[in-house]
């Protein structure tokens, strides 16, 4: 195969298939010379996973073949990339050694480090320990919701940054629902252990989730990080992030969202920052360092929500300053941190939070978004997962 391409983009994902797709959109003779490089055979859209784990939609649904979205004109090598050399213009691939470029994208999203919690790999999927970031572990998820019959449901939020902030609360929320309508709640109680300082960042929509929590009679210790679980004892483990303490809490059913960091191959290369992350300007998506490297979506050090709605942002500005630069002009084009969370509370009901880097609400409904609604339910079930993969995916939204 070619080891020289115009463009390399690293991980054909959310982000890397929609800049991809944007690209050709706007200099088809770049076809041919754009490379993906991603060691997946299928994709995800993993913000449907929050209603598999609740059973209001089949996990296969979420699904598709990568090769069915590769845009027209780019071509995809199914390798991994294990390190990347931006003095030499160049990345390693695990099976195919050194692929050169003149301008890279990276957006291999984010790694999922299981073993951070102890016990929790070994447990998943067993002994009522569930999450609903794995696709093989989700289905697991429902199945343990609809084998509870009372007591302690634990839910967890790490002490890291995660794809989507609030997948973890969400999944609380309609397992709240659930055990209503399975008549089991009046003898349980519902957990919530979150590392962060409070239900949610952004001042309107956390005064309206602490009316949720309120009326679903959610229980909330805040700047708590789950460190073990002890399965067969059906006991988890905390620190205390302030005070250092740890502590036990029993239960009868825990579900975890795990730790997570930006993939080794980028924490242990030149594109990192201090923290691991891939170091790009937050407004221009170019890298801090390497002027002819851009980067989007998980992987990054922007200050931001990590969700897909963030990406279908970030990636006309990956693509314009990319262009800018290529044909010698300043980058110009900014994004301004926009990042969107379909906050489930139940079966029928939805908040949609929008807001950008100054957590300032960025609505763009003509209603309070902070209101829970059954219309904007129906949007994140069916209509988003129809755009995702006839709009975004093809670099027309």
């Amino acid at each position: 195969m070619r080891k020289h391409y115009r463009v390399v983009i690293v991980g054909a994902g959310t982000g890397g298939i929609s800049v991809a797709a944007r690209m050709l959109r706007e200099k088809r003779h770049l076809a041919d010379d754009i490379l993906l490089i991603d060691p997946e055979t299928k994709h995800y859209y993993q913000p449907l996973w929050t209603l598999v784990g609740a059973g209001a939609v089949k996990k296969e649904e979420s699904v598709r073949e990568m090769m069915s979205l590769i845009p027209d004109g780019a071509i995809w090598l199914q390798d991994r990339v294990v390190g990347f050399d931006p003095e030499a213009n160049q990345v390693e691939t695990a099976d195919n050694g050194s692929i050169q470029y003149d301008y890279l994208v990276v957006s291999p999203g984010i790694e999922i480090d299981w073993e951070r919690i102890k016990g929790l790999k070994e447990a998943l999927g067993t002994k009522q320990v569930c999450s609903n970031y794995s696709y093989e572990h989700v289905d697991y998820t429902w199945e343990t919701l609809r084998g509870f019959e009372g007591g302690t449901a634990l839910f967890t939020h790490p002490a890291s940054p995660v794809k989507c902030g609030g997948a973890p609360q969400k999944i609380m929320y309609l397992a709240e629902d659930y055990f209503s309508k399975s008549g089991v709640r009046e003898n349980s109680n519902i957990v919530f252990g979150s590392a962060n300082p409070a239900i949610f960042d952004v001042t309107k929509y956390r005064e309206a989730l602490e009316k949720v929590l309120d009326r679903k009679r959610i229980e909330t210790h805040f700047r708590v990080n789950l460190t073990e679980i002890k399965a067969d004892e059906k006991v988890a483990v905390f620190e205390n992030l302030d005070s250092h303490e740890t502590f036990e809490m029993n239960y009868d059913m825990i579900h975890v969202t795990p730790p997570m960091q930006a993939p080794a191959s980028i924490r242990e290369s030149k594109l990192a920052d201090a923290g691991g992350w891939l170091d790009v300007d937050k407004y221009t998506l170019q890298h801090k360092r390497y002027e002819n490297v851009f980067g989007l979506g998980d992987c990054t050090n922007l200050p931001t929500s990590k969700t897909g709605a963030a990406i279908r942002k970030q990636a006309p500005v990956v693509v314009h300053n990319l262009l800018d630069q290529m044909y010698g002009k300043v980058p110009v084009a900014t994004y301004d941190g926009y990042s969107s969370c379909p906050i489930v509370t139940g079966y029928n009901s939805l908040i949609l939070a929008e807001f950008d880097y100054e957590k300032v609400p960025q609505e763009s409904m003509p209603f309070n978004q902070a209101k829970e609604r059954h219309s904007m339910y129906i949007l994140k079930k069916d209509f988003l997962p129809l755009l995702y993969w006839n709009g975004m995916l093809n670099g027309t939204m």
